[in-house]
């Protein structure tokens, strides 16, 4: 071995050079030979445990082909795809359930009520049977739209006159007043009344029951006509237990 006379700066006393810190202790004490041929074994058993670090195995050089590699791709993108399919079909159910659960605006009435009108929702005209002036029964349905007039207990000819002048050929003007039980023909039609005026159609209609009234929900006689306005449908339009004159009624038979 070199001694301490040519060891190039170490110490007499095999201490450490003044500018070398100290190797650690858990390193144990340190032998260099002199001759690194012995350390052949040593040097073996390291590159052997490199070797095998850095050799790769089968199923990593499988994995690491390009084809391999293209094929994970795919795969991780495909279970991707139905992943964020089921979330977004679980957020849009959510969304679903909060929106009807969730309180709207009100909703407005589909029938608004109209000044002088006694109901507030639509109403269906009743299938009732009167007498026409022949004695036979007449359906108060059979012919519509139609401006139903109860005339009975009331100078009504002015009014009946300028209604069946105010609505349009396609409207009938039906006239109901009373009659009493057991009249079948000879029915004579009020002072006024035109049949068929202007290209019209004006029905004379008689109830011997009386009780065509309760059934239109007009009220009793009072001196004045009362009115009902049914569309084609069939439906009310306007109820109006008291009109004295067509301008009353005049705004809703643009309705029927």
């Amino acid at each position: 071995m070199a001694g301490p006379s040519d060891n190039g700066g170490w110490s007499s006393d095999n201490g450490s050079p003044d500018d070398l810190p100290d190797l650690p202790e858990e390193w144990g004490v340190i032998v260099i030979p002199d001759d690194l041929s012995e350390l052949s074994d040593e040097v073996e058993a390291i590159r052997a445990e490199l070797r095998v670090a850095a050799r790769p195995s089968r199923w990593r050089r499988f994995v690491n082909r390009p084809a391999a590699r293209r094929l994970r791709k795919i795969i991780n993108a495909g279970v991707r795809a139905p992943v964020l399919i089921i979330s977004m079909a679980v957020l849009v159910t959510i969304a679903s359930l909060v929106a009807s659960a969730w309180p709207g605006p009100p909703r407005q009435p589909a029938t608004q009520r109209t000044a002088g009108t006694t109901e507030e929702h639509a109403e269906t005209l009743p299938a009732l049977e009167l007498l026409g002036p022949d004695g036979q029964n007449v359906s108060l349905r059979g012919r519509l739209p139609a401006v139903i007039l109860m005339i009975d207990g009331c100078d009504c000819a002015g009014l009946v006159s300028d209604t069946i002048a105010a609505v349009r050929p396609e409207i009938a003007v039906v006239t109901v007043s009373a009659a009493t039980a057991g009249v079948s023909t000879g029915v004579t039609p009020p002072t006024g009344a035109t049949p068929q005026a202007q290209g019209k159609t004006v029905r004379l209609l008689k109830d011997p029951s009386g009780n065509v009234r309760s059934q239109l929900k007009v009220g009793k006689p009072d001196g004045t006509a009362a009115a009902v306005l049914v569309d084609r449908g069939g439906t009310i339009v306007r109820r109006a237990p008291r009109v004295a004159e067509v301008a009353q009624i005049q705004p809703d038979l643009a309705r029927l």
